[in-house]
């Protein structure tokens, strides 16, 4: 088990209004290539790295013109309304074609992952009892608002972390937690959140803050400098 390749989940049914593009942010390019594809050959060159599996919109036109598209390490299934659905149909595949022990969850706009982090996150999870994610302590002052955008009162800033990606826990039990959580209309924002829901407490593994999701405008940007200094 402990030398098992594996799987990978990708989520990328989602179409990015906030970017006010033309098209899903994942589909956007960076340096010639989408998003997407920075994300996806990213993980692949992992050598800890297996299948991965795609959830791609059914309507999407796009995703079959990439060369992933016919990867034959790469899977696309049906994706859902929410994240969590997304998530939970590649679970789904998985769970009933290529199980292995471990899943990673990783977001398509998440293009700048560092090799070295998923080595941290894959080395740290691997001896815990539930599983972790990559996350990065808070810096900043953090405010808490009201529905006007008035301060209501200072947060403390001690212990507290930005969830990243990937989030990497057992494939079976993810996928069985995930579908309790689904059927009884919880609110989830990340895998994370899914085992916390359980009674869990996964593990916070410390990655580095340039892994960004790409989610407004001048993300895009700050995206393309931080994978110029890979090359």
């Amino acid at each position: 088990m402990i030398n098992e390749l594996i799987s990978v989940v990708i989520p990328a049914a989602g179409v990015g209004r906030r970017m006010l593009a033309d098209k899903p942010k994942q589909y956007l390019k960076i340096h010639g290539k989408t998003v997407l594809e920075h994300t996806v050959e990213k993980l692949l060159s992992h050598p800890r790295v297996g299948q991965l599996v795609i959830a791609i919109s059914d309507d999407d036109p796009y995703f079959s013109q990439l060369s992933l598209s016919s990867h034959p390490d790469i899977i696309r299934v049906s994706g859902g309304q929410e994240r969590s659905d997304s998530v939970f149909y590649a679970l789904d595949y998985l769970v009933r074609n290529s199980p292995t022990t471990w899943v990673m969850v990783h977001d398509a706009a998440r293009p700048c992952v560092r090799l070295s982090d998923i080595d941290k996150l894959i080395e740290e999870v691997l001896h815990h009892d539930v599983g972790g994610i990559l996350a990065s302590l808070v810096r900043d002052t953090m405010k808490r608002s009201d529905n006007a955008q008035n301060i209501v009162h200072t947060v403390e800033r001690e212990n507290l972390w930005h969830a990243l990606t990937p989030q990497m826990f057992r494939t079976a039990r993810l996928h069985q937690v995930l579908s309790r959580a689904i059927a009884q209309h919880v609110p989830l924002t990340d895998e994370a959140s899914v085992m916390e829901w359980d009674g869990e407490k996964p593990r916070l593994v410390a990655g580095h803050a340039d892994n960004i999701k790409i989610t407004q405008p001048e993300d895009l940007a700050l995206a393309e400098f931080y994978l110029s200094r890979e090359s």
